[in-house]
């Protein structure tokens, strides 16, 4: 077995750690603590750390501090790309990719902040900003993702070929799904219901918030996406000759089926904080998911690795 990179390594870590400020991120909007350090930024209500937090302070300042260690991590796994790999190698670009997207990842967060768009507010503009934070953060962990990939991989892909349709497709609608899940979940956390006939009542009574109204929008658009999907990773593993293409599919089908599952609980339990981030986490996995398996299609093709002086041995497996 060989041994991992150094490079490999911090990808990823990066990218386990990308996760895990996401998920962070949401339990800040689930429990409502997003004004735990005031209306301040980047300090804490005026302060570095803040002394005696409360709760809601505690959970705001350490997505903050997370946040801002991600950036060192980040920046780091850059520098060694840059080290490892030869010029015009993925690794370098898709890390750069990181780094700009994780930078503006912080401005929309600290917009939020700014403009007092979090905890109770329930204005329009919230759930605009929030399908933005969802759109950036998805685009981030794709980027992140990639540069994991090409430490392994010792092909440059070309976008392009008889799938290429199929996957953009894949990808937006998957950026849909994330969107309304985004204005969904904001919904639930600012109108919770005691039983999903009372949330039903909510969503469709004349006097609606708008919230509220474009909350039912996510369960048909996320249908319409899963039902794509299981078809496109049945296609890919069918059409593409490719072990890893066969395999990320598979890794896809099953993703798809569990997030069903994860969605239909999580209506049915009205959206328990718990579940909220279970339901994001596989999210995130079935995005990263389509993204590798889209890197790994347009690889199939690519010139081999004897183009790519410098690159690392890939591991097995």
């Amino acid at each position: 077995m060989r041994r991992w990179t150094t490079y490999q390594r911090l990808a990823m870590a990066t990218l386990l750690s990308t996760i895990g400020v996401v998920l962070w991120g949401a339990l800040v909007r689930a429990t409502g603590s997003g004004a735990g350090c005031g209306s301040h930024w980047p300090t804490c209500n005026g302060e570095i750390v803040p002394r005696s937090p409360s709760a809601e302070t505690f959970v705001e300042f350490f997505h903050r501090a997370t946040s801002g260690g991600l950036v060192i991590l980040t920046i780091v796994m850059a520098v060694s790309a840059f080290r490892t790999f030869p010029p015009r190698h993925p690794a370098r670009g898709a890390s750069v990719g990181s780094l700009f997207f994780l930078a503006t990842e912080a401005g929309i967060g600290a917009g939020l902040v700014l403009l007092e768009l979090v905890a109770e507010n329930k204005s329009l503009a919230r759930g605009w900003w929030m399908a933005a934070h969802l759109i950036n953060t998805f685009v981030l962990l794709a980027w992140v993702a990639l540069a994991t990939w090409f430490g392994w991989s010792d092909t440059r892909p070309r976008v392009g070929g008889p799938h290429a349709r199929k996957l953009a497709v894949a990808l937006l609608a998957l950026l849909a799904v994330g969107v309304t899940g985004a204005i969904a979940a904001l919904g639930d956390t600012l109108f919770p219901a005691r039983s999903l006939a009372e949330g039903v009542a909510m969503d469709l009574s004349p006097g609606a918030h708008a919230l509220l109204r474009l909350r039912v929008l996510h369960p048909f658009v996320a249908g319409a996406a899963a039902t794509f999907l299981l078809y496109l990773a049945a296609h890919l593993a069918s059409r593409v000759d490719s072990p890893q293409v066969r395999r990320i599919a598979s890794w896809l089908g099953g993703l798809v089926l569990a997030q069903i599952v994860v969605g239909f609980a999580n209506l049915a339990l009205l959206a328990p904080t718990w579940m909220q981030i279970v339901h994001l986490l596989l999210a995130d996995a079935v995005w990263i998911a389509t993204v590798l398996l889209a890197a790994a299609t347009f690889s199939v093709a690519s010139p081999a690795a004897a183009e790519l002086p410098g690159a690392p041995e890939a591991a097995p497996g």
